[in-house]
């Protein structure tokens, strides 16, 4: 498996800007779907009068074609380039896919960033671009999609190219960085080879883009944590828990504990990618059975660490967050959900302890009234019911979150301390 170092990806960007279609075409291209299941596809498309839609239908299909092995999570797919072998995180097209970005993107090294040619930047873009900074995606590889509407212009793509990089700018992502790339993913223009349709554009494309990206430093250092997605039962195996490590090794052997379930156990067994392994490091998608512990004894949200340093469960917490949007002000006493990990809990602003200057990050006002969209602040939170969460500082991965209300995502934010 390890041959390559493993990368995970998440694809984000508006609804119907293209995801789907670009997820289903580098699987193609990348040989991880058989041209047949393709043409299966197409068929079926054609027959509902979607022609094209074959490629989304791709990771639609996905999900039953995994029902038939063990599924550890529908969502994680490979594919693999010269240099790395990915993993994209989340499947687009999910209703909840900025809440999944948030609790899911910090679990992606990079991301691509869909925009389509024909309309720019929307709504979902911005926030997808906010959540990718606030959350630690270290490259962004932004896609200007749907070329082949567009009649393959360099000036729209120029003008987008524009568009997007002003919203980088606002949020302070380091726009240099930025790779910029015109494709077409219905018509596979600038995927994995140069188009002849853009002969003005002379960067990488896509797959070479993807080679090119950093490696990411695995977090070997710090203790181990594995935040749970899901808990099976399979059969002849027992319960199993599935989840990503985020930071440290779990071997097999290993007493690792769930918190706050606060529940432990000897691990038997480890499977990743329908696979037995003996280890598993940061980055791995696993599935993995623990001697005495049953299906009711631990959730989702939990998070699994070594039995002898256990995750830290909050009692309240201090935070440093940013309010994106917000139809009125924030005060103390109010109580949105908040989003870690894999865990969703309702917190009470306990207290607004500083406003912060957005662009500076120097304290702008002690112990303000109230703070509303725009504002950063430093804030101290209290969970309605145990949250398992870590300084940034100490395991980032389990430091940031997302706080939802009325269906939307209304501030991103970092843990500075826990008061356990």
């Amino acid at each position: 498996m390890a041959d390559k170092p493993h990368q995970n990806l998440a694809i984000i960007g508006h609804v119907d800007h293209g995801k789907s279609t670009l997820v289903g075409r580098l699987l193609f291209e990348t040989g991880s779907v058989p041209e047949h299941i393709i043409e299966q596809h197409r068929e079926e498309a054609e027959s509902k009068g979607k022609s094209g839609f074959e490629f989304a239908y791709v990771m639609d299909n996905l999900a039953e074609e995994r029902e038939r092995g063990v599924t550890i999570d529908i969502a994680h797919q490979r594919f693999d380039t010269d240099k790395y072998y990915f993993t994209i995180v989340d499947t687009p097209g999910h209703r909840d896919f900025v809440k999944n970005m948030i609790t899911g993107a910090s679990q992606a090294d990079h991301a691509i960033l869909v925009v389509a040619a024909d309309d720019g930047v929307a709504p979902q873009t911005r926030e997808h671009v906010f959540l990718a900074r606030t959350l630690g995606i270290e490259t962004l590889i932004i896609a200007v999609n749907k070329m082949d509407v567009v009649d393959y212009s360099e000036d729209t793509y120029k003008q987008v190219k524009e568009e997007v990089q002003q919203l980088l700018k606002q949020v302070r992502f380091d726009s240099d960085d930025a790779r910029f790339i015109p494709i077409s993913a219905f018509e596979g223009d600038n995927i994995s080879e140069h188009s002849e349709n853009m002969s003005w554009f002379d960067g990488p494309t896509v797959l070479e883009a993807l080679n090119n990206l950093p490696e990411p430093s695995p977090p070997t250092d710090a203790p181990l944590r594995i935040p749970i997605q899901d808990v099976y039962t399979i059969s002849g195996i027992g319960t199993v828990p599935v989840g990503r490590v985020e930071t440290g090794i779990l071997n097999v052997g290993d007493n690792v504990s769930f918190q706050p379930s606060d529940i432990s156990g000897e691990v038997k067994t480890i499977e990743m990618h329908h696979e037995e392994v003996g280890q598993a490091g940061p980055g791995d998608n696993i599935g993995f059975n623990v001697r005495g512990v049953g299906k009711d004894d631990i959730r989702r949200g939990d998070v699994c660490g070594p039995a002898d340093d256990p995750p830290s469960v909050a009692k309240t917490f201090k935070a440093q967050i940013v309010v994106m949007q917000h139809p009125s002000v924030i005060t103390a006493g109010y109580t949105p959900v908040i989003h870690a990990h894999t865990s969703q809990v309702a917190c009470t602003f306990e207290s607004l302890d500083q406003k912060l200057d957005p662009a500076s990050g120097e304290v702008a006002e002690e112990n303000p009234d109230f703070i509303k969209a725009g504002d950063a602040a430093i804030v101290t939170l209290r969970p309605q019911k145990p949250l398992s969460l870590e300084p940034s500082s100490e395991i980032a991965e389990l430091g940031s979150f997302a706080i939802r209300d009325m269906g939307q995502t209304i501030a991103a934010g970092k843990v500075l301390e826990v008061n356990e």
